[in-house]
């Protein structure tokens, strides 16, 4: 079984971007514990700075037989792309949508989720735990 982790933009940043809304772990130091935690789950990991190639990677994943969910942290795309929100609608595969800080105490514009709508549930607010909880949802 597998699950996909899918990291919007500036994502790749992790540890360096904005440590008191973040945290200082990279997400590949948090994958070590994410996979120890999940041994028989093969948990993969794929970031893009790029709107196109989020839905590419969607799509790809959708095909894969093995694949279970997609765990999905959309980024700053969660407020603006409603082509990200047809992508999901058209999934057979479920998605969770995370963030890492609580959106909904920020600025007004993150209160809002294009891609909320079309998902099967979001986590958000708990720091890095929060793709740990949303893995969990999707077993």
């Amino acid at each position: 079984m597998k699950i996909l982790i899918l990291n919007g933009p500036n994502l790749g940043r992790l540890g360096q971007r904005e440590p008191d809304i973040y945290g200082h772990r990279t997400m590949e130091d948090y994958m070590d514990d994410l996979q120890c935690q999940f041994p028989s789950i093969d948990i993969q990991l794929r970031q893009s700075n790029c709107e196109g190639t989020l839905i590419d990677i969607l799509e790809e994943a959708d095909q894969d037989d093995q694949m279970a969910g997609i765990v999905l942290n959309a980024g700053a795309y969660t407020h603006t792309s409603l082509a990200l929100q047809d992508c999901i609608r058209a999934m057979r595969l479920p998605v969770v949508e995370v963030h890492i800080s609580n959106v909904a105490a920020r600025e007004p514009i993150r209160h809002q989720s294009l891609i909320g709508p079309a998902c099967t549930g979001t986590i958000q607010g708990f720091g890095l735990r929060s793709y740990e909880l949303a893995v969990r949802a999707l077993l």
